[in-house]
């Protein structure tokens, strides 16, 4: 490797691991190639072995973790609880022991861009002494919502007839007009806890980053 190529900014980018989520972590990684960025792709080993072609990832070199389900991923487990107390478990050590090797290799990751629903990960960069940057795949109305929730300011349950202001310049909304894990909170228990703790500890973080443009959503980015 030439001087040039060890003098590129790393970033390893670590999406939650089901299609909708990994799909816009990846157009984003590519991105950063664009720009001349190292990018390091963290996926489960589930995933890893599901991708069928090598050149799948272009650039992008692909890395195994480990979610603590190997052999079926997500519908290994039994309830989206036990899978996200055992990815958080395994995933802590694993994602470590990467981050260790690439240094090791000589690559050492300067930054790790992790999946909002993955917050454990902005942990083990900071112990590693990483900086952190959170990607949130949904729109940036819908994360306001949650954050709404995260922070006791839109109390639940919603009462049906109430209105809603999630930011200025948006029209009001009922209940109905919420997400379905919002105004349905105790039929989606697992998930709903999922969508609020992707909040937990965002404020170290150094680069907030939605799956948005501003023209699209102006009025709450």
């Amino acid at each position: 490797m030439d001087d040039k190529g060890k003098n590129k900014a790393h970033c390893l980018i670590m999406p939650y691991p089901t299609q909708g989520h990994v799909n816009p972590m990846l157009q984003f990684a590519k991105r950063l190639t664009q720009k001349g960025i190292r990018v390091t792709l963290a996926l489960t080993k589930f995933l890893l072995s599901k991708s069928t072609n090598e050149h799948s990832f272009g650039p992008i070199s692909a890395r195994e973790i480990s979610d603590g389900f190997d052999s079926g991923g997500r519908a290994e487990a039994k309830s989206s609880e036990e899978y996200q107390a055992r990815f958080e478990r395994v995933g802590r050590e694993t994602l470590t022991c990467l981050l260790l090797d690439l240094a090791g290799a000589g690559r050492p990751v300067d930054c790790v861009v992790y999946d909002s629903f993955i917050p454990w990960a902005l942990d083990v960069a900071k112990g590693l002494g990483l900086s952190g940057a959170a990607f949130f795949t949904q729109s940036c109305t819908v994360d306001a919502i949650y954050y709404m929730v995260y922070k006791g300011e839109l109390k639940l349950p919603v009462d049906g007839e109430a209105a809603v202001v999630v930011a200025p310049g948006l029209p009001e909304m009922r209940s109905e007009d919420l997400p379905s894990f919002v105004y349905d909170c105790r039929s989606y228990r697992g998930t709903f806890s999922l969508l609020l703790n992707q909040f937990r500890g965002v404020e170290k973080a150094e680069w907030i980053f939605i799956n948005t443009f501003d023209q699209l959503e102006k009025e709450v980015s």
